[in-house]
């Protein structure tokens, strides 16, 4: 917002908030990390830059690389994510601030890098929600002694930071102010770079200098989808969030959800089938092996939607962390950013304060399984930072976090506005659900006889009694060019807030 009023656009904004990310929701966001900013400058089409994380260019056996399983606690589930330095993936965050501040920013770096410089030396409250993600990740942020030194409690040795409690990191504004000064190559080939490298070659890990040197960040064209009077620009291929989105999202069309009333059995029944559906979809057909430049019509292709739409009507279905921002400025520009660092990888650069990602160690981004990753490839994500264009000439921009879970948490909120036609708030604050196998997870507010129905289904159902960061942070912000008003909601599951300048 203060961006905004200094004259700054939706970019310049979208990258600040991306920077105060890293120093606020550390767990979250990281210049160790990556990932995609959607893009519609006003008056021009939308334009996706990746700047995901990349597998390195070689491998090492096994047994030589520094990689463990860890669980997430989320208190009612539980996740396993694997970590340690072989987990690490080329990073992209600082080439794509980069390349997005040179392509669409209006202000120069170390204006857009001053609110987390004063954030990381000033320090931060640590408010509930905060502490609740620093717990789940427990046993990351308290791993070693640069992790408890970084994220533990003073009050609790030996646990994470607490509510109350402050966070600064002195060592992440130094970082800033040094790219601002230096520029990028700091990070890809200089001092940082050298650090990095050595720690790889001498504790197990994978990156080389020419992995980051190679690094660039893709502008690619979005995946677009039709929906109920809306027209849908998301992540296109080679991430996968954007595309099993878009097939859900076919097949609710021609008459899957008719007469079907918001939040009834089998409202929800029809919609976990179709979660259910598109999850079969993606493995039977082998999604992860389609080339990126021919997926979208493969796995979208009307026959295969239909025999899967046929599937859902006729019988009964068989039996990470992320953080987004939306900006939409007086002007008409755009911007959805969705930023992860996985869950860290527990390595923190020295003399950065920057804890480098784990994409090698999500299992739901390394289908094929751990270790068997193609060399210098882009990863590819769930993530899928989404434009919406109406017939009006009306606007959105939306995203989630939620690692698995954001393809269903985006669903599920563009079916509430779409279909159901619910503004912002109430599409979003809507209680979810989740399918994955054959576990159903539903979240509180679901009438109980949707949850009977849903039970009659699937073997297992995980009731969940409040709302809660497991079900993805889909935050939204929306223009109405019939008043030139904005509204929009931050989704309170991950202390998501709607600010207007």
């Amino acid at each position: 917002m203060a961006v905004l009023r200094d004259g700054g656009n939706a970019f310049d904004a979208a990258l600040a908030a991306m920077c105060v990310a890293c120093v606020t929701e550390p767990v979250l966001a990281s210049l160790g990390g990556g990932g995609f900013l959607m893009a519609q400058p006003a008056g021009e089409k939308p334009v996706l830059y990746d700047f995901f994380p990349q597998t390195p260019m070689n491998k090492r056996p096994a047994e030589d690389i520094d990689f463990f399983p860890i669980t997430a606690d989320f208190g009612p589930a539980q996740q396993e994510f694997h970590i340690g330095m072989g987990s690490m993936a080329t990073p992209g965050m600082v080439r794509g601030i980069a390349r997005i501040q040179k392509d669409l920013g209006s202000m120069p770096l170390p204006r857009i890098f001053e609110p987390a410089i004063d954030l990381a030396r000033g320090g931060v409250v640590v408010n509930p929600l905060q502490a609740y993600v620093l717990g789940v990740v427990e046993v990351i942020c308290t791993h070693n002694e640069d992790c408890r030194r970084a994220y533990g409690s003073a009050i609790i040795p030996g646990k994470p930071a607490q509510a109350g409690e402050i966070m600064a990191f002195p060592e992440m504004a130094d970082t800033f102010e040094a790219l601002a000064r230096e520029g990028t190559d700091l990070f890809y080939r200089g001092d940082i770079a050298r650090a990095l490298i050595a720690d790889c070659r001498a504790r197990g890990g994978l990156l080389e200098a020419a992995d980051l040197e190679a690094y660039r960040v893709e502008r690619r064209r979005p995946l677009e989808v039709a929906f109920a009077g809306g027209t849908i620009f998301t992540n296109p291929p080679p991430s996968v969030g954007g595309i099993l989105i878009a097939f859900g999202l076919e097949l609710l069309k021609n008459g899957t959800l008719n007469g079907l009333q918001f939040g009834s059995p089998a409202h929800l029944e029809r919609l976990a089938r179709v979660m259910a559906g598109t999850q079969a979809a993606r493995v039977e057909n082998r999604l992860h092996e389609m080339a990126a430049e021919t997926a979208a019509s493969e796995f979208l292709r009307p026959e295969l939607i239909d025999a899967y739409r046929r599937d859902i009507l006729g019988r009964p279905a068989a039996t990470r962390g992320t953080t987004h921002i939306s900006v939409i400025d007086a002007a008409g520009n755009a911007a959805g950013v969705t930023v992860t660092n996985g869950e860290g990888a527990t390595y923190i650069i020295p003399g950065t304060g920057v804890m480098m990602n784990n994409m090698l160690g999500e299992e739901d981004i390394n289908p094929q399984g751990f270790h068997r990753w193609p060399r210098n490839v882009r990863l590819s994500s769930m993530m899928a930072p989404t434009i919406v264009r109406h017939a009006d000439g009306g606007a959105q921009v939306m995203g989630s976090g939620g690692s698995n879970r954001i393809r269903t948490a985006m669903l599920q909120v563009l079916v509430n506005q779409l279909a159901f036609g619910m503004g912002p708030e109430r599409a979003v604050n809507a209680p979810r659900i989740h399918v994955e196998g054959d576990l159903v997870s539903v979240e509180a507010g679901v009438a109980p006889a949707a949850v009977e129905a849903l039970a009659q289904v699937y073997p297992r159902v995980e009731r969940w009694d409040k709302i809660n960061f497991f079900f993805g942070g889909a935050h939204c912000v929306r223009f109405d060019p019939s008043d030139g008003s904005f509204d929009g909601v931050g989704d309170p599951r991950r202390g998501g807030v709607f600010v207007t300048a």
